[in-house]
């Protein structure tokens, strides 16, 4: 289902109490936005009842718009508040918008957040999300990335679909002898937008075991996609390779929300997030030619693999998955680990929503 799709048919849905309503998370980033406008007075509460679907209807005559759900043109009239939808983007201290409003909403519901529901990614927020990415075993490391949005959206169901390419960033550990200026060659960024990112003066000496945010990571072999292209071709590649499309489909959103441009720490790359050398495999051993350059050829190398993986493991798909995160070998030899059990269970948890 399409996040404006889900939006437009909790905001049209018949009026709900907040006893008996259904809870959309993405309905509270709406309420945020509206409440700022002063055209909304009730609660937060991811409930499109009567009094948010006033607001809106307000809103959009207010804006010359048509009535009806809250679609793209009315949420870039929104404001800065309007967007974007939660999921369309890596979540990092300071950043400001719709998917902060509906992530501070689902820290709240889980007691984890007290602060105001303003849609600011502050300390305190940030905070709370370290609480809640420790509790599902996940890096606390205060970064909303893929996993941890992947396995919000999961918990706390939430309708999740990006609408356009997110910007591909990263945490970087500074490390002995890093300047901003050989960080920003090795990443493929400039040493301004660094700047501009972590609020840095360049003039000065970054502190060793500083963590980063990297800007626009570069990847020129590897062209932009539309997240509708991208899931195209894991339906393409899903369907010649015999691959269940749904958990094709599960297991990209869980890796990088569709990002085509995403490079991890650990050098993990594109939609399936896979290493170079698990690529050369699957081209050199899985396949026996050169896979093709770019997305299509991530794709098909992500889908191939976990393919192997299942005739390997007889079709069980834990196995399978816990192979693909923690490797053939040490599954066959140690079984599924504890860190590995939250990612098996959010993937095939998301696979019946994607």
């Amino acid at each position: 289902m399409l996040v404006a799709a889900a939006v437009a048919a909790a905001v049209l849905a018949p009026s709900a109490s907040a006893a008996g309503g259904s809870v959309n998370p993405q309905i509270a980033g709406l309420q945020v936005a509206l409440r700022a406008w002063g055209l909304y007075s009730g609660p937060i509460d991811g409930i499109s009842g009567r009094l948010t679907a006033a607001g809106l209807h307000a809103f959009q005559r207010k804006m010359g718009l048509p009535a009806g759900p809250a679609n793209a043109r009315t949420r870039a009239k929104l404001g800065p508040l309007g967007r974007p939808l939660f999921g369309s983007r890596n979540l990092v201290r300071g950043d400001f918008g719709w998917d902060v409003s509906v992530l501070q909403f689902v820290l709240a519901r889980a007691g984890m957040y007290h602060g105001a529901l303003d849609g600011y990614l502050d300390a305190s927020t940030a905070a709370a999300l370290r609480h809640y990415q420790s509790s599902a075993h996940l890096a606390s490391d205060g970064v909303a990335g893929p996993r941890t949005l992947a396995s919000i959206a999961d918990r706390a169901r939430v309708p999740v679909r990006p609408e356009a390419p997110a910007v591909a960033s990263l945490v970087y550990v500074v490390q002995p002898g890093d300047s901003l200026t050989s960080i920003a060659a090795h990443f493929g960024t400039t040493v301004a937008a660094l700047a501009r990112a972590n609020h840095l003066d360049p003039a000065r000496v970054l502190l060793m075991g500083a963590r980063l945010r990297v800007p626009h990571v570069a990847t020129p072999s590897v062209p932009d996609a539309t997240p509708q292209q991208v899931r195209d071709l894991l339906d393409a590649w899903s369907a010649k390779l015999g691959v269940d499309d749904h958990l094709v489909r599960a297991l990209a959103w869980m890796e990088s929300g569709y990002q085509t441009r995403l490079v991890s720490s650990a050098g993990a790359r594109g939609v399936l997030q896979l290493l170079p050398s698990t690529r050369q495999y699957v081209s050199t051993v899985l396949l026996g030619r050169p896979l093709a350059s770019g997305v299509d050829g991530d794709v098909e190398a992500g889908v191939l693999l976990l393919r192997h993986l299942l005739q390997v493991f007889g079709g069980d798909e834990k196995l399978a998955l816990a192979a693909w995160y923690q490797g053939e070998r040490a599954v066959r030899t140690s079984g599924i680990f504890k860190v590995t059990k939250p990612f098996v269970d959010d993937v095939l948890a998301l696979r019946s929503r994607m």
